[in-house]
């Protein structure tokens, strides 16, 4: 058979060190006649995955977080119709969200292509293709976590189709337990392959590492969400331990706000993050500018904290645009301790004085990435970070609490970078904050503080359980913690049928 693909396909620039990274070049068409003849074809499909892996960004930030209690605070341009839609959580079959199970069957296609060719190739050493194996079982592991968690039941996709379309499958979906033995095999199979190579060709490259990672991370949601309990948490707590112990130059940042600075990417705290580079690909695919205010929409304000005047050489604001379209909600700030160096690295927003008091006006906006100034533009070019090291501190403490560990150390290490020479065990650290003595409030109430903006914020309270999702957000019906299909996809794959409740 003729597998017809269409991939970006780009090559990889060395950096300094050992690090690489990915330069964008144009699109090209090619088939099993013209490919896989030699390794560097291999290396370049390789390359392509990621690519593709990097458009998927901005959905990965809706599915994980637009639902949540982040965004939402209607804006000084007025509301967007369709954007509050995710944080009233009024999806419906007409207006479903995202189409097309956010396009991630396309490049599941391409891994399962990959994955196919390099097994049976003989063009590459064993040691490379064990790297790319490690790296597709890996990628498509998460694709289906995003998929499992966003729509439960899904189609179980496992051998390319050629001119691949989701509805050329003709397939019913698969029930929600079996999807997760599917992905908890392509992470074991991930594992396999790369064995003891702990390396990093780059933190912008799928590694073992971000296999564990993501191992913990589903773990966790089977042992909350699918009966796994203990069992499954000590498996999680195990992956994380795992890469303590085999990646020593992993490790928290002392200052916050330097885990996102555009000039300081692929730093130690960073496990795997989606790359994005000045003249090559801009953050979320130019869609993070929703996330700013526009200039003209701020004259005469004020910072919130320094309460200086705002001015477009000082803040991230856009020149053109419309507004405040994606606002955060002001209560977002005011649950931060201003003592916390995660509240002005995460979010900022515009004051005015107002009868001899200072008063939040137009909104606040995602602070957390900075971008770089480019003729006269700002642009947003940061890496976005899928898997850090804060997060293998959180999610260890969590598997901990679980199996009626203490989580204390992990949680304030945390909490001692955050709060930095402010810190005082006695007052900060854990269990003396107010609502630390219920753990789940507490790791709950940490990960919101630690990665807002991060796309993790829906998916942490769907894990903890319905009831979180219910108090802390606008959803209150069991049908609401899932996604809807759009009508496209149910009309061209007749075995599928619509989520319950929609």
């Amino acid at each position: 058979m003729k597998h017809k693909y269409i991939i970006g396909l780009l090559a990889l620039a060395l950096m300094s060190g050992c690090e690489s990274t990915l330069d964008l070049s144009p699109v090209s068409s090619v088939s099993d006649e013209s490919y896989w003849k030699t390794p560097e074809q291999y290396e370049t499909f390789m390359t392509g995955l990621h690519s593709r892996l990097r458009t998927h960004a901005y959905t990965f930030n809706v599915l994980g977080e637009f639902r949540s209690d982040i965004y939402g605070e209607q804006s000084y341009a007025g509301t967007n119709l369709v954007n509050e839609r995710y944080h009233l959580n009024t999806l419906n079959a007409e207006f479903t969200g995202e189409t097309n199970y956010g396009g991630f069957y396309s490049n599941i296609n391409q891994i399962n292509l990959l994955i196919s060719k390099t097994i049976s190739t003989s063009l590459i050493s064993k040691s490379e293709k064990d790297y790319y194996l490690g790296q597709a079982y890996g990628m498509r592991a998460l694709y289906y976590f995003h998929l499992l968690r966003s729509w439960g039941d899904v189609v179980i996709h496992k051998t390319p189709s050629a001119s691949f379309k989701l509805d050329e499958l003709s397939k019913p979906v698969s029930p929600a337990a079996e999807v997760m033995t599917f992905i908890k095999q392509d992470i074991d199979s991930s594992a396999v392959y790369f064995s003891t190579n702990y390396s990093f060709k780059s933190k912008v490259a799928w590694s073992k590492a971000a296999t564990l990672m993501l191992k913990a991370d589903a773990y966790l949601w089977s042992s909350r969400q699918m009966g796994g309990g203990t069992a499954d948490a000590a498996i999680a707590k195990a992956a994380l331990s795992d890469i303590q112990t085999n990646v020593s130059a992993l490790g928290l940042l002392p200052n916050f706000k330097d885990v996102f600075a555009y000039g300081n990417k692929r730093n130690k705290e960073i496990v795997f993050a989606i790359h994005n580079a000045l003249n090559e690909y801009t953050m979320f695919g130019g869609s993070y500018i929703a996330f700013m205010p526009r200039a003209v929409s701020t004259p005469n304000y004020l910072d919130s904290v320094t309460r200086g005047p705002i001015t477009t050489s000082t803040h991230l604001l856009i020149t053109v645009g419309g507004g405040f379209y994606i606002p955060i909600y002001r209560s977002v700030f005011w649950r931060f301790s201003n003592e916390d160096s995660r509240k002005l690295a995460s979010i900022n927003g515009a004051y005015r004085l107002e009868a001899g008091k200072y008063v939040l006006a137009p909104g606040l906006w995602v602070n957390k990435y900075q971008g770089v100034m480019n003729l006269g533009n700002r642009e947003f070019v940061d890496d976005y970070p899928i898997y850090r090291y804060a997060d293998l501190l959180l999610m260890l403490a969590e598997a901990k609490a679980i199996l009626g560990e203490n989580p204390a150390n992990e949680i304030n290490l945390v909490r001692q970078r955050a709060y930095g020479v402010n810190y005082k065990a006695a007052v900060h650290g854990y269990p003396n904050q107010p609502g630390d003595l219920d753990i789940n409030e507490a790791l709950l109430k940490e990960r919101f503080f630690e990665f807002i903006c991060e796309g993790k914020r829906w998916y942490d309270l769907r894990r903890f359980g319905k009831s979180y999702v219910f108090k802390y957000t606008t959803a209150k019906s069991d049908y609401q913690l899932l996604w809807p299909i759009d009508r496209a996809t149910l009309t061209n794959n007749r075995a599928l049928k619509q989520t319950p409740g929609y």
